[in-house]
């Protein structure tokens, strides 16, 4: 599961190949957005792009009660016009992305359901790895296992990973090459 800043990419890789996979355009800037969506309906302040980013990595969280932060946050009052800090507290944020996080949640669900039998038996074994930025929401790792029943594990620098295995795979053309030629065959 690579959860980017536009979309999040689920896919069941086996043998070099995408056996089932789904695409949805629900990932970090969409966490973004219902962040501020969410302070401009409770509090009436319009905040930047930055300033709910910030919000998202410093207190966000996907499940209620994991964390317990309070983040001062500065914007523009709507009624007044003028700047206006306030108190954003975690379960507010938790608040304001469970509908992104749903969506994430269902789309992993679709694919696991689409997938052959003996791939899941693999899958209960192995597990699911998180990559992208959107996989360091905090708690994220914890409700997709809940929720869809098998391990799920945080890639090692989950920020770079897909763009290193681009890399990798760039790096080794030729073997892809011949692998696609026996494919043919």
């Amino acid at each position: 599961v690579d959860i980017g800043g536009g979309t999040t990419d689920v896919a069941v890789l086996s043998m070099g190949d995408i056996v089932t996979a789904a695409s949805i355009k629900v990932a970090g800037d969409k966490f973004d957005l219902a962040i501020s969506r969410y302070i401009k309906n409770k509090y009436k302040l319009l905040i930047g792009e930055r300033t709910s980013e910030d919000v998202k990595i410093r207190i966000g969280s996907v499940l209620p009660d994991i964390r317990n932060e309070r983040m001062d946050i500065r914007g523009r009052d709507m009624v007044s016009g003028l700047p206006l800090t306030i108190s954003i507290h975690s379960r507010e944020v938790h608040e304001a992305l469970q509908e992104s996080v749903a969506a994430i949640v269902a789309a992993a669900k679709a694919v696991l359901e689409q997938t052959p039998p003996e791939l899941s038996a693999d899958i209960i074994d192995r597990g699911i790895i998180l990559t992208g930025g959107g996989a360091l929401l905090h708690g994220l790792d914890q409700l997709l296992a809940e929720q869809l029943k098998v391990p799920v594990i945080i890639a090692d620098d989950p920020m770079h990973c897909v763009v290193k295995g681009t890399g990798i795979m760039l790096d080794n053309l030729e073997k892809l090459e011949k692998m696609e030629k026996r494919k043919f065959i």
